[in-house]
């Protein structure tokens, strides 16, 4: 008889809340719903292998961050691991939304860091990547709008695709 696989919750909030990005990295994730994380604001800070900044979250009184949750398989965490190199696990609370309405809290795990870029400033693309990850879980208008003034900039490595 075959076991059934342990799921754990995971809130995405970056280049992640993209399907078919975190697919590609774990190809069980499955979309279960929009949750909002209280107390913390996100912040493009994360040194990327890249040199560039990526998302994160640091602590905000007052300030929230809009995200998906995916179902993983618990033991594709450490693949998942892999891929958010110079990121922690981190325990939350999210409060859980279904059809724009709250539908309780959750615990799910997340990905922080401390390692900080000196020039906090993400490329163009990956801005891109957040928004369209954004807009496919249909999170709310003033969360986009929020995303859109994120400040960007090109890609030197990409200046020939433009």
């Amino acid at each position: 008889m075959k076991r059934a696989a342990l799921k754990t919750l995971y809130f995405a909030y970056g280049s992640n809340l993209s399907a078919a990005r975190l697919q590609k990295r774990v190809a069980t994730a499955e979309p279960a719903g929009t949750a909002r994380l209280e107390g913390h604001r996100l912040v493009c800070d994360k040194t990327g292998r890249d040199g560039s900044a990526k998302a994160n979250l640091v602590p905000g009184l007052d300030e929230h961050v809009w995200g998906a949750l995916y179902l993983l398989e618990a033991r594709q965490l450490t693949t998942l691991d892999r891929f958010e190199g110079g990121y922690e696990r981190l325990l939350v609370s999210v409060e859980s939304h279904v059809d724009g309405h709250a539908n309780g809290f959750r615990e799910a795990l997340t990905y922080c860091s401390s390692q900080r870029t000196a020039d906090p400033v993400p490329f163009d693309w990956y801005r891109q990547l957040i928004l369209d990850g954004a807009r496919e879980h249909g999170l709310p208008a003033a969360w986009l709008a929020r995303l859109e003034a994120l400040p960007c900039r090109a890609d030197p490595s990409r200046a020939e695709l433009r």
